[in-house]
């Protein structure tokens, strides 16, 4: 186990890495900044000119970015562009006293990097809450880690958008059986064709 694993560490005054400045991207910059962190931003061109008008310190090359984090948290997309971005070269930048985020999805990081990397000591921790294959199986490496924090996919669960999500689902079933179909995405599916 990482020494004094069970003691937090202060956030003001620490570097938050964000990979993907999108829309929850940008929220997250919003809470580090909120937290007195030092927000740092890598990413598309686009994404990095984004962060320097908000106010955000964007990193000027890769390496950079993963040495500097002291929490790395990821924001993108999975698509063939981004499938397997991070790989251990890139981890193994990172301090032995940071943190990798992952609630993205796991295929940005290449099959059993963070696996290898989290062994070496670089970063030093990872929380994640995605896996190549959901639901993750009881002997999977991730889970023997004394560094990694593994959480089933739920990282989103909160009672209120529950009410939220199920409370606008019944409203829609009930109101397709009055006859009165509310939040209907293609209008044409529910002609009855005679």
């Amino acid at each position: 186990m990482p020494p004094n694993f069970c003691i937090g560490s202060v956030l003001r005054g620490k570097t938050l890495g964000i990979w993907g400045y999108g829309r929850v991207g940008q929220l997250v910059a919003g809470y580090g900044r909120a937290f007195g962190m030092n927000v740092r931003v890598w990413g598309r061109e686009a994404s990095r000119a984004q962060a320097l008008t908000d106010g955000y310190q964007a990193a000027t090359n890769r390496e950079e970015f993963f040495s500097q984090c002291d929490v790395l948290s990821l924001h993108l997309r999975l698509n063939d562009e981004t499938r397997g971005i991070i790989s251990l070269e890139d981890l193994s930048c990172m301090k032995p006293t940071a943190l990798l985020v992952n609630t993205s999805r796991a295929e940005l990081i290449e099959p059993d990097a963070l696996i290898a990397a989290l062994n070496r000591g670089r970063p030093g921790l990872a929380a994640v809450d995605v896996f190549e294959s959901e639901p993750i199986l009881q002997g999977h490496a991730l889970l023997r880690l004394e560094n990694c924090i593994c959480t089933p996919h739920i990282g989103y669960v909160e009672q209120d958008s529950y009410e939220l999500y199920f409370g606008a689902a019944f409203d829609n079933v009930v109101n397709f059986i009055k006859g009165t179909p509310t939040n209907i995405a293609n209008p044409g599916a529910l002609q009855v064709r005679r």
